[in-house]
């Protein structure tokens, strides 16, 4: 594969339905993996002879396992290009799936998913990392919310998908689809993926060399205060990804099947918000849009305990409740993401693995607490609201967005700076021909 000639993204440039179709499809695949393997929790627990806070940790485990890989791909994919360790990461998704689907007891299959967590995880990492190599600020911001259009859809079929699969041939088979579908990605990424690291823009100086960056970014206050932000919205939807079926099946009654159309409406909710953040980009900055929408959510996340202690709505307005606190992460994550990037295009892989490393590790680390503090719905808005709070609390501290002259300063270099040697038009150019 040739590498597309240096250039910049010329202003207005829009990205094709076919690029934007398959960095969605790479963004989505470890959420598909969470997803599809969803509504087969409590039959795993029963089948496996577990506890339920262990079959949440199969779930929990794999956005640990995502941390980590992040912060291993993030800067061999700055050394070594895009491709190469989207491919073998992929690659040894496929292999870990097939594991899981034969594993025999519940130890074998959080280690496995551990694993399949941290092998997908490149995905993520390199989707991120190449929008960083071509966009920066308002656009970035767009492309990103587009993106959540493709893995919003994903998403919204994953645990109905899912239930049927688990419905014909056991959950099991889950693990079966799931490797199907790294094949796919795998064929895809070999024939289609153009490299949006030229070879004189990658770090020189090993690996080693490559992990030293996350010593610069770790000393940038800001940054790190931009990058727990979609952490702990993460956490907020994984909080409820964990909790919600054993809150709406087995607290509320829900059939497995209804509990697959809440969970798919609820989906609609974040994309349809991604959609209206990618409009609301082009009027405002990413962080004038956080300094508004960061308090609604906090203000969103106390209704649901009022909820749950009144019965106000029942299981609808308990489900109207989430929908409303899970859109909000539309308005806010791919804001803070594109913030904390806008001063690292020059190693966007490693940048870009520490925002997904923290994004998936808050949330491993907090969404088990759902499980400890019993499982229902109280300790599952509990446990969002102390997310939503801590969120609030790092907007407002630790970063300058609600002082005097912070919006200029967080959002002005990203917004002035161009991407360096970006891919452009020519790389998507290339894209048909491949």
């Amino acid at each position: 594969m040739s590498t597309p000639p240096r250039a910049g993204a010329r202003p207005g440039y829009r990205p094709g339905f076919k690029y934007v179709l398959m960095l969605g499809a790479l963004a989505a695949l470890p959420a598909v993996t969470t997803d599809m393997y969803l509504p087969s929790l409590p039959t795993v627990a029963s089948e496996l002879n577990t506890s339920q806070a262990a079959a949440q940790f199969t779930m929990s485990g794999t956005l640990i396992g995502a941390a980590v890989g992040q912060l291993v791909i993030g800067p061999f994919s700055d050394r070594f290009g895009r491709r190469l360790p989207l491919l073998i990461g992929i690659s040894l998704h496929v292999i870990v799936s097939l594991l899981c689907a034969v594993a025999p007891d519940i130890g074998t299959l959080i280690g496995l998913r551990i694993l399949q967590g941290f092998f997908n995880a490149a995905a993520g990492v390199v989707a991120i990392a190449v929008i960083r190599d071509r966009f920066v600020g308002s656009d970035a911001a767009r492309l990103l919310s587009r993106l959540m259009l493709v893995i919003g859809l994903a998403l919204l079929l994953a645990p109905t998908i899912g239930q049927a699969v688990a419905g014909i041939w056991q959950w099991r088979a889950v693990f079966v689809a799931l490797a199907l579908i790294g094949l796919v990605l795998v064929v895809i990424v070999w024939r289609f993926m153009p490299e949006t690291l030229p070879a004189d823009r990658r770090h020189r100086s090993g690996g080693a060399g490559a992990f030293r960056g996350y010593g610069v970014l770790l000393r940038d206050r800001h940054f790190l205060a931009l990058a727990f932000i979609p952490g702990l919205g993460m956490a907020v939807i994984m909080s409820y990804v964990v909790g919600s079926p054993f809150v709406f099946q087995d607290e509320y009654g829900l059939t497995p099947g209804q509990y697959a159309l809440v969970f798919a409406i609820n989906g609609a909710g974040m994309v349809l918000s991604a959609q209206a953040n990618a409009a609301l980009v082009h009027r405002s900055s990413p962080t004038r849009i956080m300094r508004v929408t960061v308090p609604v959510l906090l203000g969103l996340s106390l209704l649901l305990p009022v909820l749950i202690v009144t019965g106000l709505g029942g299981v609808f307005g308990l489900a109207a409740g989430l929908w409303l606190v899970l859109g909000m992460h539309g308005l806010i994550a791919a804001n803070a993401t594109v913030s904390a990037l806008g001063n690292y295009g020059h190693m966007a892989g490693s940048a870009a693995a520490l925002i997904g490393a923290l994004q998936v590790g808050v949330a491993g680390v907090v969404s088990p607490l759902v499980g400890v503090f019993g499982g229902g719905a109280l300790a599952m808005s509990g446990v969002i609201i102390g997310c939503c709070l801590a969120m609030m609390l790092i907007l407002a501290v630790a970063t300058p967005a609600y002082r005097r002259g912070g919006v200029a300063k967080l959002d002005g270099p990203a917004a002035s700076q161009e991407p360096e040697a970006a891919a452009g038009a020519a790389a998507e150019a290339e894209l048909p021909e491949r």
